[in-house]
Order: C-alpha cells, then structure tokens, then sequence
C-alpha cells in the first residue's frame, strides 16, 4: 500500500440550543488504487486504461491543467467519427528526469467502416510531487496539434473488397495495391466509399486511412496475409527499386507481390534475369543428356568456334574437372556457355525456356519473359547466361522456381478458379530432381551459401548486365512449397544484394 498525503476536513456544527460544537474529522484524498504518487508508468498505463474504458472523468483527474472542454473534446471526437470501440497499446516508456514520454499504438472501431490504426505519444511531468498526464489535442492523434482536424470524405469505390485466402485484409503498404486495383476493376461496381483525412491549419490534406463501401462484398483472393506482410516488411530500408513475388509451387496460385518498382514492375517489366536463368539452361541440358553430376570443364574462359571470348565473374576459374551441379552453385559462365554450344546448337535452349512460361501468353496476370532463336554462336553464348535477347518479369521467374520444386509449370493466379489441362505443363523426366539437387547446393557451398537463410531453401542467384548502368541483382528459389524470386534493379551483386533480402523474407515466415 502506498503512502498517501491526508487531508483533514473539519466540520463545524454549531448548535443553535448551545449544546457545544461538534468537530468531525474525516481522512479525505485519492482512491483507495489511484496512482497519485505512483511512477511515470503506472500513471501512463492508468490513463491509456480509463481511456480505453471511456472513464473521462478519471483520465481529467491525472491530466495537469486539464482544460475546461477536455471531456467535451474526448465525447466530440468519438461522436464526429461513430467510434464504437478503442483499444490502446502503450509502448516502451522514456524518461528524462521529471518528464517522460510513452508512445502508444491504437485500433478505433469506426461504426459500419472498420478498424482504424493509429499511434501518438503520451507525455507527462511531475507536478507537486506527482506525475500527472501533459494533455494536447495532438494526444488524441497527431494530426490534431496546431489545430488541425480530422474529416471523411466520400470517394468512388469498388462495389466489392478483395481480402487475402484467409479473409483478413492486406496489410497497410503491402506492395501489392496496384494490383489489387486492376482486380477490383475486373470483379466489381463502382460504389461510395470513405477516406478519413487529416486537414491541417493551412488547408492541406493527408489521407489516413481508406474505407470500403460499407456494404461492401468481400471477395478472397489466393494472396496469404502473413506471406504479404513478411514480403513487404523485407523490402523496407532497400534504396533501390525493388520487388519480391511469392508463388504457390503445386498451384501458381499468387502468394504476394510486393512491388516497390512501380507500374506493375513485378508482373509486367521485362528485365535481363542473368545468372537465374541458368535453372533453364541447366534443364536444356539435362533433357540433352548431362546430369547433376556429369563432369565438366570451367576455365576462367572460353572462346567458342568462330565466336567471342567469355569470362568468368572475377575470372574464376574451377580447379580441373567439377560437377554440372558444382558448376551451377559456384554460377561458372564459362561452363553454361561451353555446355550450350555443344549441346543446344539445334534451339534446345528456346524449347526449354518455352517449357517455363516463355514467349506464351499468360492467362492470368503479367507478362513471362522473351528469347530469340540464336541467329549465330554470339547469341547462343549470351542467351545461355541470361543476357542479350532473353527478358523476364520476376513474376515469370518465380514461376520457374515454382515449376522445379513441383516439376510442373503453372499458369499464375490472383483468383481462385479451376484449373484447365493446359494451364500445367510437366517438366521432362528426371530434370526437376537435377534442378533441385544443383539449387541446393547453390545454398549449401555456392554463391548463396554465405547468407544464413534458412534451412530447406533452395535456390539461383543472378547478375544481370545492364548498358551503361548498374548490374541487376536476383535471387530466386523455393522453400517447401513456397517459390519466390527477389529482383533489385540496378542493385548490383545478386548475392550481396538480393540474397540478404530472400533471408530477412524467408526468416520472417
């Protein structure tokens, strides 16, 4: 039980018989529980408690100065906005000296439109030897400091809301809103929705939240919540333009898209994948004849018949005799460059590149990726390495991902619907498992090894050439079921670059 300051209130009775006079003394002073002469964060706490149970009169009692409208203000505010329900999340407290400050997160329930997220600071000082709560309108949100205000406005809307398999909303930023739009274009009517924005003193606009029509049909989508929101958060920080798509292998059904290139970059750009298309070249040459473990030569260059000179990144050059699959996990040029021309003169490479989505239409959203039959040696040389006519989405490169953990392609999907025969196309006998063998062992002791990602995963980076500008990074892979590909444009380096940003996905699963 904590000390408390007592008042004496005395009451005098006189009597008007002059019997006497009657002196009654009473302990007056806070409530048995009440925080008076507690610390700064049980007076916080107490304060974000009694909000949340709409206890004004309690919340004015720990406020210092509080102001004369302060419980008209609270009573205001909800009656203006229809908040129906509050819950409050108080941060990690920070003091300094007699002050301190507690940041706090909030959901208000906004009546017929949804949950509303928030966050503002809670402030206090010790006053007469008590912390008391340093009230500002910019308490109940920020945009209200200055005399700002806070106002819905109604706007067109789709008639339906799209919501992820689960039927939870998309997180807040997810990356994936662009493309979101184009199927609510292709799903639903146009209705009246809302957005809630704050107007600041000047009269500018800042849109808070956006809500549906309250009537609004909720449609699902194939897009898995918390795979949105660990994609979303992993591009955080990135300084370049990048994107992350994550593909149901056994499906092609979307996870997530999170996309920070900008028009659809994810599903319709056409970028060099360089070193990542090799999971393709690789299949060419397991359908003609090699294995995971056939031996081959990896100079640090080669010069091919009648044609120009390739060299390895660094000029590398494997000690002898190594492995395809040791070829492919250390991404040796020279080897896929050499392998191609003895093997794939005949346009082996375009057949397997078209068994993986190429130079097809997607029926489903975005675009797959380009290759040109080879006019000479030159081409074939930089095809095989994913550089000169070969062009693919992230979207179509995760969808080669998808196709060696499952051994089968699949058209991709944002809706549910039912799959037809051609939407499949079986990858030949005995090339998904060499494909996996050598993807695992790009992540075991080749150029993803280095990156701690999590176990299970299996995977090709990529370094895409680029005229005059920085190299493209790529990392593309799967881990069980779930295939993805991470694209940096003009990031540089595949594994310094798009690799840590696969981990941080992966490990946030």
């Amino acid at each position: 039980m904590r000390s408390r300051a007592v008042l004496v209130l005395i009451i005098v009775v006189l009597l008007v018989s002059g019997a006497g006079v009657y002196v009654l003394v009473r302990p007056t002073g806070p409530e048995p529980g009440s925080p008076a002469a507690a610390g700064p964060e049980e007076t916080a706490e107490a304060y974000l408690s009694a909000w949340q149970d709409s206890d004004i009169s309690t919340m004015s009692r720990l406020v210092a100065d509080a102001p004369s409208d302060f419980v008209e203000r609270h009573l205001a505010f909800s009656r203006d906005l229809d908040i129906e329900s509050l819950t409050l999340t108080p941060g990690t407290l920070k003091r300094q000296g007699e002050r301190a400050e507690l940041p706090f997160q909030g959901v208000r329930g906004i009546k017929d439109l949804g949950n509303w997220a928030f966050a503002s600071t809670l402030r206090l000082a010790l006053r007469d030897g008590r912390w008391k709560v340093l009230w500002t309108p910019e308490t109940l949100h920020p945009a209200l400091k200055d005399g700002g205000r806070l106002r819905f406005r109604e706007v067109p809307a789709p008639g339906v809301e799209l919501v992820t398999r689960s039927g939870v909303r998309f997180p807040r930023d997810s990356g994936a809103e662009d493309y979101l739009g184009g199927l609510n274009a292709d799903v639903g009517a146009t209705e009246s929705g809302y957005v809630l924005e704050a107007v600041a003193a000047d009269g500018r606009t800042e849109e808070l939240v956006t809500f549906p029509p309250p009537n609004a049909k909720q449609i699902k989508t194939t897009f898995s919540r918390p795979i949105q929101a660990a994609a979303a958060r992993a591009l955080d920080g990135v300084d370049r333009p990048a994107a992350i798509v994550a593909i149901q292998a056994d499906t092609g059904q979307v996870l997530a898209v999170a996309d920070r290139l900008g028009g659809e970059g994810a599903f319709r750009g056409y970028y060099p994948p360089g070193s990542t298309f090799k999971v393709i070249t690789a299949a060419a040459l397991l359908s003609a004849g090699l294995s995971a473990d056939s031996p081959v030569r990896c100079p640090a260059t080669y010069t091919p018949p009648n044609g120009q000179s390739i060299r390895n990144a660094g000029g590398d050059a494997a000690p002898g005799t190594i492995t395809l699959a040791g070829a492919f996990a250390v991404s040796c040029n020279t080897t896929f460059v050499e392998q191609s021309i003895l093997r794939l003169s005949a346009g082996g490479l375009v057949k397997a590149a078209e068994l993986f989505g190429f130079n097809q239409d997607i029926k489903g959203p975005g675009v797959c990726g380009r290759i040109e039959p080879h006019g000479d040696v030159d081409d074939l040389r930089s095809d095989a390495i994913g550089q000169n006519s070969v062009v693919a989405s992230p979207l179509c490169m995760a969808l080669a991902a998808a196709a060696v953990q499952n051994g089968s392609w699949h058209q991709p999907s944002m809706m549910k619907r039912a799959a037809e025969p051609e939407d499949t196309v079986a990858l030949p006998p005995g090339v998904a498992a060499g494909l996996r063998t050598m993807m695992r062992e790009v992540v075991s002791s080749g150029t993803a090894s280095s990156a701690n990602l999590p176990a299970g995963t299996a995977g090709k980076t990529g370094t895409a050439e680029v005229n005059g500008q920085e190299t493209h990074a790529w990392f593309i892979g799967y881990r069980g079921k779930l295939a993805f590909a991470v694209f940096v444009k003009n990031g540089g380096s595949g594994a310094q670059a798009a690799v840590p940003i696969a981990a941080r996905f992966l490990r946030a699963l």
